[in-house]
């Protein structure tokens, strides 16, 4: 389909991206899609009209500039209202989408999981729900009411709504099984001597490819914006022999509709577990800065511990696409603070000092310990060697006296492991 990409530049609003990149951005959204990009432009909207949003003459204008290229489908980056919707469709003879409905139609279009299209199917209905309001006139007939009851029947709207109702219920109790299901996931996860080590970062900064880089996994890594939209772990062993689960996640970005972030909690429950969260940055994206902050705002929503955040290790990927001057400034600065840590998962680059980096953020303080077990407790003296935290052992008369050497998380597995 050919599509035009429109970002309203509402020049009375604090901005925090400029507007040329956000229409960008707004573009690699729309071919995300798999649409024709035909036209884009910014359009300065000095005072928003309640029914069009664009002014009478800037209506016209847009509209001719549609019939010349032959557009089937609209982009208006930046939130509309049902009226707003409805009337632009009108006059203009076309599709339109707003930014939440284009982000909703992409995430429709790539969830995998059953877990994930649950969550999709359930944000598009809570829209969908929101564009009922005066949103289309055929949605105010009124059906015809029984007549000995008397009185107006049902309009169209509420029972509309009520169908939406019922599919949203009906989803929420899907979803409510699938949930619990990864609680106990995550709960078996937890009996594992693994630590967790979750990848977060803003839509197509490298976090698949730095994934499939270190696990050898082929998660889908492209140079498009959500790529991943379902999260992913696989287990890894790091050069000095350490295990971890590496968890890669959904990309995040800016004015992310409020149905996905409440919608996708759940599958961002692994960042919640996380004994470690590597916020992997596009270093050479020119709104490097802006992107992070609207990931750290993203991860506050979605209820991540202080703790978690203050522990959060950076991760500037992409370095390679820097002008070698700067990328040298980004190395210096990087080497001085060690919760930054630079790559490029395209060459390779910075790889291994990240596994180093990740080494010693989950060094836990270890402490040695004297255990006595009776000979009748050989399941407990089993676990201990399993997990390698023997350091030595003597047998007395009743029973084996341990010593063991072992950080606080292992003690805490040994005693749920062993009641």
């Amino acid at each position: 389909m050919r599509c035009a990409v429109i970002h309203p530049d509402l020049s009375g609003k604090i901005k925090r991206r400029t507007p040329a990149l956000a229409l960008e951005e707004a573009v690699n959204l729309a071919e995300a899609l798999d649409v024709v990009v035909v036209t884009s432009l910014v359009t300065k909207v000095p005072k928003p009209r309640a029914g069009t949003l664009f002014g009478k003459g800037k209506v016209e204008e847009i509209k001719a500039l549609l019939a010349a290229n032959d557009v089937g489908l609209v982009i208006i980056d930046g939130k509309l209202s049902p009226i707003q919707q409805r009337n632009l469709e009108k006059e203009w003879d076309v599709k339109i989408l707003d930014r939440t409905g284009l982000i909703l139609e992409i995430f429709s279009a790539r969830a995998a999981t059953r877990e994930g299209v649950l969550q999709v199917d359930l944000a598009h209905l809570t829209y969908q729900k929101s564009r009922l309001v005066r949103s289309w006139t055929h949605l105010e007939r009124q059906r015809g009411g029984l007549g000995f009851i008397g009185g107006p029947g049902e309009t169209q709207i509420e029972s509309d709504r009520r169908a939406l109702d019922d599919q949203i219920h009906r989803i929420k109790t899907q979803l409510n099984k699938v949930v619990k299901t990864r609680a106990l996931h995550r709960a078996a996860r937890k009996k594992v001597p693994y630590p967790i080590v979750a990848l977060v970062g803003y839509t197509n900064a490298g976090k698949s490819t730095i994934f499939n880089k270190i696990t050898g996994a082929d998660v889908m890594a492209k140079d498009m914006l959500f790529a991943t939209l379902d999260p992913t772990m696989r287990g890894i062993e790091l050069p000095s022999g350490r295990k971890i689960i590496l968890s890669d996640t959904v990309g995040f970005i800016s004015d992310l509709p409020t149905q996905l972030v409440a919608a996708f909690r759940a599958t961002l429950e692994e960042v919640l577990d996380a004994d470690l969260v590597l916020h992997v940055r596009d270093i050479a994206h020119p709104e490097t800065m802006e992107q992070a902050r609207d990931v750290v705002e993203i991860l506050t929503d979605i209820g991540i511990s202080d703790k978690a955040q203050e522990g959060m290790l950076e991760v500037w990927n992409k370095i390679d696409s820097l002008p070698e001057a700067e990328a040298d400034a980004f190395r210096t600065t990087a080497e001085r603070d060690s919760k930054h840590c630079i790559t490029s998962a395209k060459t390779g680059e910075g790889l291994d000092a990240l596994y180093e980096t990740i080494e010693d953020a989950l060094a836990e303080p270890v402490f040695n310990e004297t255990l006595k077990l009776e000979y009748s407790q050989g399941k407990r003296r089993a676990w201990l060697f399993a997990h390698n935290v023997v350091q030595g052992e003597e047998q007395t008369d009743e029973g084996y006296v341990l010593e063991v050497q072992w950080t606080e998380k292992t003690s805490n597995q040994y005693k749920v492991a062993n009641p």
